[in-house]
């Protein structure tokens, strides 16, 4: 090890070799790898002398590794965690804030293949190709190709939920199919909504008016369980509803009681709660349900960018200067403080 090098730690694998590629070539960060299987009292040792902590996706950190209250305080040293992807709803951001601790995710890596992912959602269930494709597998007659007439994207409505980095490109996408784009986002302006391509309406009128309503907001206090019943209850019976964000979002089970009672014409589910789902989840049950295993994000291109992305950061982060998708801004003062107290080095941003 260089003599004063930032030790990052990480479990398992990295998303993409490239980022491993590019952390060792920098000769002031040591990376270390660690193993559930290894002994935890080895682990901790690891984790108690770390700079910084590279996560895995938030369903594969195992307990009692979560960047949680009782982690950030035994680790002292720890000046960053960093999230594989956009979300970071498994870190206790306040907790980091608190101890000086920045957290950095990868917001905008991932966008392109969940907008895309959300897309071909859109296609499968509105020209009922996952219906038609089990349908041809299973029965050899009985069935006509007009059992599965499908409907054009073309001149629906495409409802959003979240007009960030996911959210703005499902928009782009809508808008090439000639959708009209609605959505719902209180944490942008006007100006952001027309560069976008949307229309500014409530988060009930998305539900009402939208063919397709698609959740792409981040997991929140705000968010948490904020899809159920009521909201449901407004989609016409000819929408479908579709989320690529976090499971605990909506209801699973309203939604398996509305898609049972005929009320809506289908869902596409790329996450749940828990994840995976048990084989006997009601939502399952259903042929005009798509679902994938929280994958949307999972492509070839998407892994590199979140790779380059995180290890550009760490570089970034370990020079003590300010990285440019910080989470907690309110933890960098005492940030600072810590940086040049471990090391001996000011931090000039």
């Amino acid at each position: 090890m260089t003599q004063g090098a930032k030790t990052l730690v990480y479990f398992e694998n990295w998303m993409d070799p490239v980022a491993e590629r590019m952390l060792k070539g920098d000769k002031g960060i040591s990376l270390k790898r660690l193993r559930f299987a290894d002994a935890p009292e080895n682990n901790w040792r690891a984790m108690e002398a770390a700079h910084g902590y590279q996560l895995l996706a938030g369903y594969e950190i195992r307990e009692p590794y979560v960047p949680k209250r009782p982690l950030i305080a035994r680790c002292r040293n720890l000046l960053a965690v960093s999230t594989t992807g956009a979300g970071y709803d498994i870190v206790d951001v306040d907790a980091c804030t608190k101890a000086g601790v920045l957290v950095v995710n990868q917001s905008g890596a991932n966008s392109e293949s969940v907008a895309q992912h959300v897309l071909g959602m859109m296609l499968a269930l509105s020209k009922q190709i996952v219906q038609a494709d089990k349908r041809m597998r299973r029965d050899a007659g009985g069935w006509t190709r007009w059992d599965y007439k499908g409907k054009e994207l073309t001149g629906r409505t495409l409802g959003i939920v979240g007009l960030g980095n996911v959210g703005r490109r499902v928009a782009a996408l809508g808008a090439v199919f000639g959708m009209r784009v609605v959505a719902c986002d209180p944490y942008i302006t006007d100006a952001d909504f027309r560069e976008r391509g949307a229309e500014r309406v409530s988060l009930e009128d998305v539900f009402r008016d939208a063919d397709f309503v698609s959740i792409n907001c981040p997991l929140s206090d705000e968010t948490r369980g904020m899809v159920g019943t009521r909201l449901y209850a407004l989609m016409k019976p000819t929408a479908y509803f579709i989320t690529t964000a976090r499971g605990d979002i909506h209801d699973e089970m309203a939604l398996a009681k509305v898609l049972a009672e005929g009320r809506i014409a289908g869902a596409g589910l790329d996450v749940f709660d828990p994840e995976p789902p048990p084989l006997d989840h009601p939502l399952l049950k259903f042929d005009n349900v798509v679902v994938s295993p929280h994958n949307a994000g999972v492509t070839d291109d998407c892994t590199y960018n979140m790779a380059v992305y995180a290890a550009d950061q760490w570089m970034t982060i370990f020079k003590g200067l300010r990285p440019p998708r910080l989470i907690n801004p309110e933890a960098w003062p005492r940030y600072k403080e810590r940086f040049q107290r471990i090391f001996g080095v000011p931090v000039d941003a």
